[in-house]
């Protein structure tokens, strides 16, 4: 199936056959359904804190010991999808057909004045005719004017204030200040982006840098990493076949957000807080926003900690059949059931009890917040039942619940929430060792899904994402924030809701 020319290709990517014959046979065999126990909601499963907790879980991320914390800012890809209403505009446009007045080309002509990226010298004033929504559009996503349809998210203009305009990427700068100082005064932000589009993203930066480092008294530490080409996996054809491009060569796919957790484990701060590009808001949310990423991250802490304490205290067990023994399992492992929703299978002795009780402990933890169902589809968080008995709190995709599994279907129209991505991850053992984060990603949890290249289909397979399964093998919790600090820009139109407005 695999030509020579092939396995030379595969190598100069940094890849292996081993890897690439594996991928092939995921193609085939397909993925396991995640068996669902049930949603995860406040009754179990969510934590929903009182005001009081709110202000604890803050307090203690202030005072606890963190050896480095950083930002770590998913921005890869252009902004194509965000732009694919326009694209459709502006080809209806240059046939000669007008739009709708509730199209979206339409209400973005019309609402201009409203983006911060508007520029009178660029756009002029709004008008009610076809040839000035075509003009529009086309200088929003052409070289005739910002481009935007080809760029990244993080380096267009989201927010207008009354001296400055700020890019994604800057709210981002302004967020870090508040809630992710380092002891020396530094703020660390790591940005995943493609290659291709570095020299925006540098010169983002050097626009605002010094000005935020003088008003906000901080120093950034900024860094760009790129999703490894390694990581991308190989596309198949209908029967499962290597995909050829015309050429006769293998084609090759970025394998989804998932191949991030190779970036994330080159991350040497021990306290990591995840959240997208798009997901920021007008600095009026500011404080809402660093109040509930405190709390997260305090959460996290407090985790972190109660663990470390019971994994010295198996350490300092003398004899692992005393009573003292005995009741520190028991301790733990309602820790487990109430905490991180871990039921565990039976063991047939105290030693494989400990041993078991240890290896569910010494794990990379993570924080997520989790936001109120307002009729949101997909996935969200669930309690699954995992391969070796135990339950755990898993975030699932739509695509990894079995649509013909009532159970599943049931726990799916049961869920109260939903996964807005906005993480606190800690990366160090209670030995202040960092965590091979590779070990902990379970494979079986990626997915297929239907593509096509020129015209010709295609079957893509993606990774186990990156807070899906390639954290699956992490203690989690899972905590409700508010859905104010949820305002992401999937379409350029919501850039006009009030998290973006000023």
């Amino acid at each position: 199936m695999l030509k020579e020319n092939d396995i030379k290709q595969i190598e100069e990517r940094g890849a292996s056959l081993k890897q690439v014959e594996g991928q092939i046979e995921s193609f085939k065999k397909g993925f396991p359904w995640m068996k669902i126990v049930g949603p995860a909601t406040p009754e179990r499963g969510i934590a929903v804190l009182s005001p009081a907790e709110v202000e604890a879980a803050a307090q203690y991320y202030e005072k606890a010991e963190i050896a480095g914390k950083c930002k770590f800012v998913p921005a890869s890809g252009a902004a194509s999808r965000m732009f694919k209403d326009m694209f459709s505009g502006l080809a209806a446009l240059e046939e000669g057909k007008d739009l709708a007045p509730d199209a979206p080309g339409a209400k973005f002509a019309a609402r201009i004045k409203d983006f911060a990226f508007y520029d009178p010298a660029l756009f002029g004033e709004p008008q009610d005719s076809a040839a000035y929504r075509k003009d529009v559009l086309a200088k929003l996503l052409t070289d005739k004017g910002l481009a935007y349809g080809a760029k990244p998210k993080g380096v267009l203009k989201f927010h207008r204030y009354p001296t400055e305009v700020r890019t994604a990427l800057a709210e981002h700068f302004v967020e870090a200040q508040e809630y992710m100082r380092n002891a020396d005064g530094s703020c660390r932000l790591i940005v995943t982006i493609s290659p291709e589009h570095r020299p925006l993203f540098e010169a983002a930066v050097a626009e605002i840098q010094a000005a935020y480092e003088a008003r906000y008294g901080v120093r950034y530490d900024i860094s760009f990493t790129y999703q490894d080409k390694a990581t991308d996996t190989v596309a198949v054809d209908p029967e499962n076949k290597p995909f050829r491009k015309e050429d006769g060569s293998l084609l090759f796919r970025p394998a989804g957000h998932g191949a991030l957790i190779y970036n994330l484990n080159q991350v040497k701060e021990e306290v990591v807080s995840i959240k997208n590009i798009d997901n920021v808001s007008h600095e009026k949310w500011l404080s809402v926003t660093a109040t509930w990423k405190k709390v997260l991250l305090g959460e996290a802490l407090r985790l972190r900690d109660q663990i470390f304490a019971y994994l010295r205290a198996f350490d300092a067990l003398k004899d692992v059949n005393s009573p003292e023994a005995y009741n520190l399992c028991n301790e733990v492992e309602n820790f487990l059931d109430k905490t991180l929703c871990i039921q565990l299978p039976l063991t047939r002795s105290t030693e494989e009890r400990i041993a078991l009780l240890r290896s569910k402990l010494d794990r990379p933890v993570r924080v997520c917040g989790m936001v109120r169902n307002e009729g949101e589809p997909g996935g969200g968080p669930f309690v699954i039942a995992g391969a070796d008995g135990a339950t755990s709190l898993q975030i699932l995709e739509s695509v990894q619940i079995n649509p013909n599994d009532a159970g599943a279907k049931d726990a799916l129209a049961r869920a109260t929430h939903f996964n807005p991505v906005d993480l606190v991850c800690c990366l160090r053992n209670y030995k202040g060792e960092k965590f091979d984060l590779l070990k902990h990603v379970d494979p079986e949890a990626g997915f297929i899904s239907s593509k096509s290249y020129q015209g010709r289909e295609l079957k893509a397979l993606e990774l186990p994402g990156l807070w899906n399964g390639a954290m699956s093998d992490w203690n989690t919790r899972f905590v409700e924030v508010p859905l104010e600090t949820f305002n992401p820009v999937k379409v350029v139109l919501d850039l006009l809701r009030p998290a973006h407005q000023a």
